[in-house]
């Protein structure tokens, strides 16, 4: 039969009600998880707005709740890059979107994946602390994957004015960032089951104030004067490597006008100096004048001196970043390497691949990592060494501190960042490990922000952005291990184990649910989530 041709005067079919208020609905959707992800992100720091980020969980708690794991993927991913593509953009500062946001898409990518699993185990009784549990699961694998890893994001680091800060001590960031997602899908729970949602709600609260009682700051192995020296750089932008032999006389002239403030009794005579990452780039055991350059500023200060330089292996003849402990009277007399090299920068992974579609990846290092977590002994402290970009990394900073270390020392560079917001980022870390280990932290940063910070995470002194200063403070020297020291990564382990077993447990009973009842027609099966429940 040939269908009547629409004639003028017959009504044209509107789109059916129901597809209207699809659209309608996904939009909607897509507007909310986009608006809570934007909230995490703008708790982190340089902002103190730490308690948006329970916030945007609880947009994400209410939008899975139910749903399919391929909605759950969906709607994480927009989650994620509303998240992740502004607080990343610090990595395309000098480089353009080439490096940020292929960047932000695969963390966002990541992100989802957890999602899709915090959906599947959305129906499970108990569902916020299983959800929870799943994003500590889900930050574990970012923690490793790709190339070694990229945890910049840790709900944990943009909780430095939190409530939740001395969980830290307890379990580390992990579980900082699981009472963060555990009260906002706790609260995203209250409009469904109040017996769960509040407990969910309140718990990680009252965890974290009960915590705040294991917070400790006296000196039990007394207590040291530090100073961490800023020389600048005369500009921002990748080619600071340019101006190496600049920032080497810098970070020296600052050193001698403090030794000047010493003697005029304008400063405390400092028991140890830490230098930045990158304040030598030129090798002092291959060049004299830059070696003599630092002999000097270690004699007019009277104080060993922690230098930032870019040391060429004898043997290899390939860059290693490296520390190197310089000792009045005496010079170099110990190093510590960088051990978590930074990909695309320090390191470039698959550098053959990439540089089919641009050449620009020759610009990244050849950097070899190295393998010693101890630190060095300077004046009365053991000081463990993190350098920039392996503040970032749990196990990292835990290898150095448990070699006896009693301070915790992060020499950094962030002028090839400019005037973004990397340098709070990373400062909030260092905050969060205070606290999470029990020690004082010196950060000592080539253009900014250098501090120092107390064991209880506070901010005692800090530095503007490039501009040449040097921060001196007394700290305590804490030989006393946190619980999360002791623990290690087991409250990780655990909990993304728990999170691991509540996904397997989920999809299983969903299988169960949608398998076939025999003798039953295609209408009369259970599909969970087909048509009828589908979103």
């Amino acid at each position: 039969m040939v269908a009547a041709p629409v004639t003028p005067d017959q009504p044209v079919a509107d789109t059916p009600p129901a597809r209207r208020r699809d659209v309608r609905g996904t939009l909607l959707r897509t507007l909310l998880t986009a608006a809570g992800g934007a909230a995490v992100f703008l708790s982190f720091p340089p902002r103190t707005t730490w308690w948006l980020a329970p916030l945007g969980f609880a947009v994400l708690g209410l939008l899975l709740h139910g749903r399919r794991a391929r909605a759950g993927f969906g709607l994480g991913l927009v989650w994620g890059l509303a998240f992740m593509a502004p607080l990343l953009r610090w990595t395309g500062e000098f480089v353009g979107l080439i490096a940020w946001l292929p960047l932000a898409l695969l963390c966002a990518l990541l992100i989802a994946v957890g999602t899709a699993a915090m959906a599947a185990v959305s129906r499970l009784p108990g569902a916020p602390l299983w959800m929870a549990l799943v994003w500590v699961a889900d930050e574990a694998l970012r923690a490793v994957v790709p190339f070694g890893g990229f945890p910049w994001g840790k709900i944990a680091f943009g909780q430095p004015e939190g409530w939740y800060l001395p969980l830290a001590a307890i379990g580390g960031a992990p579980l900082v960032g699981f009472a963060v997602a555990l009260t906002g899908l706790g609260a995203a729970h209250l409009i469904r089951d109040w017996r769960i949602g509040v407990p969910a709600l309140v718990l990680p609260l009252a965890a974290a104030l009960a915590a705040a009682t294991l917070v400790h700051t006296d000196p039990d192995q007394g207590t040291a004067t530090v100073a961490a020296v800023q020389g600048n750089v005369p500009r921002a932008g990748l080619d600071f490597n340019a101006q190496r032999r600049a920032v080497l006389d810098n970070h020296v002239a600052r050193t001698l006008l403090l030794a000047e403030d010493v003697r005029a009794g304008r400063a405390e005579q400092p028991d140890l100096v830490i230098w930045p990452e990158n304040s030598s780039d030129i090798d002092p055991f291959r060049n004299v004048d830059a070696a003599n350059q630092i002999r000097r500023a270690t004699e007019a200060i009277g104080a060993p001196i922690a230098v930032g330089a870019v040391v060429i292996d004898p043997d290899d003849k390939l860059p290693r970043n490296t520390v190197v402990l310089y000792e009045p009277g005496v010079g170099p007399t110990d190093t510590y390497t960088k051990r978590q090299l930074q990909p695309f920068g320090e390191t470039m992974p698959y550098r053959g691949f990439f540089r089919i579609f641009t050449d620009a990846v020759d610009r990244a290092g050849t950097f070899q990592p190295g393998t010693d977590p101890e630190g060095f002994t300077m004046g009365p402290a053991k000081v463990a060494i993190d350098t920039c970009y392996e503040v970032a990394f749990d196990g990292v900073v835990r290898d150095s501190v448990t070699e006896g270390a009693n301070l915790i020392a992060i020499p950094t560079n962030n002028a090839t960042f400019g005037y973004t917001e990397m340098t709070y980022q990373q400062l909030a870390m260092s905050r969060v490990r205070a606290v999470e280990h029990g020690k004082a932290v010196i950060v000592s940063a080539t253009s900014g922000v250098s501090a120092i910070v107390a064991p209880d995470g506070s901010v005692s002194r800090r530095t503007g952005m490039f501009t040449a200063d040097a921060l001196v403070a007394t700290v305590p020297l804490r030989g006393e291990a946190t619980l999360a020291t002791r623990l290690g990564a087991w409250p990780e382990w655990v909990m993304t184990a728990l999170g691991l077993m509540a996904v397997a447990i989920a999809l299983t009973t969903t299988r169960r649910r949608t398998r076939p009842t025999p003798g039953a027609g295609a209408g009369e099966e259970d599909t969970d989530g087909g048509p009828a429940g589908a979103a």
